[in-house]
């Protein structure tokens, strides 16, 4: 298995698994007990680790979704609760997602191992999401910091793929109607912002998925055969314990 078959089968799982936590009923309860509604809890725990900042800030850093949504979310639950608090919390609710789904998974440990080789090869330097979500602190138990790292890495290709959006003209508005146009209301948009969508723009998009793939390739490359498979193998079997929970 070379870096591009590598990237090619596991950035995929990762982004359908690194979310997996996120509206449970135990992540919904911790963000209520800071005094934070379900999505309130999605959007200061995640932005939470770019700190107490303007919510065009966190916007830049999701894409995607209607930078009028963030703010309303953003500012009433920074009236609740500290971003800071949230984002550490949420880190713990990977965690905990993890030990309740992961413990029974084969082999766990060379997966963290690979994972976390990754993880500590990529390089942050423009992506702030990432690097905010990466220097959360990460839990000592497999299970949990399986979760976790995958919570991280997910950060890491999607906070790639903005800056490759960019890089090809595309603004994130648009990349959402042409990769996830089923899911434009929950993103905050509606049929009247859609932009003209031309095979042109959909080149756009395929050259961003291409270029996103240069950006992660050097950290994926770290890994050698054994920890490839290994990598590949780990995120077969959390997908099937995630979704059997």
């Amino acid at each position: 298995m070379n870096t591009d078959e590598l990237i090619a089968i596991a950035c995929p799982i990762i982004r359908d698994t690194g979310w997996a936590f996120y509206f449970t009923p135990a992540t919904r309860a911790r963000g209520a007990e800071l005094g934070l509604d379900p999505l309130q809890t999605y959007v200061l725990g995640r932005g939470g680790v770019l700190g107490d900042v303007e919510a065009a800030v966190v916007a830049s850093a999701f894409g995607y979704f209607n930078p009028s949504l963030i703010a309303g979310v953003w500012n009433a639950g920074k009236a609740a609760c500290s971003p800071r608090a949230a984002g550490r919390m949420f880190m713990e609710a990977s965690g905990e997602h993890g030990r309740a789904t992961l413990a029974n998974v084969p082999n766990l440990a060379a997966f963290v191992a690979a994972a976390d080789a990754v993880n500590a090869a990529a390089d942050p330097d423009g992506l702030a999401l990432y690097a905010g979500t990466a220097a959360e602190p990460l839990a000592d138990d497999l299970p949990a910091r399986a979760m976790q790292l995958l919570t991280v890495l997910r950060e890491y290709r999607g906070s790639a793929h903005l800056a490759a959006l960019r890089a090809v003209g595309l603004d994130t508005k648009t990349a959402h109607f042409v990769k996830r146009p089923d899911d434009i209301k929950m993103f905050g948009w509606s049929e009247a912002d859609a932009p003209e969508i031309t095979d042109a723009t959909r080149q756009q998009m395929d050259d961003a998925e291409r270029i996103t793939d240069l950006i992660v390739r050097p950290a994926y490359a770290v890994l050698d055969e054994a920890g490839a498979h290994a990598l590949v193998d780990g995120l077969h079997a959390i997908q099937a314990a995630l979704s059997a929970g």
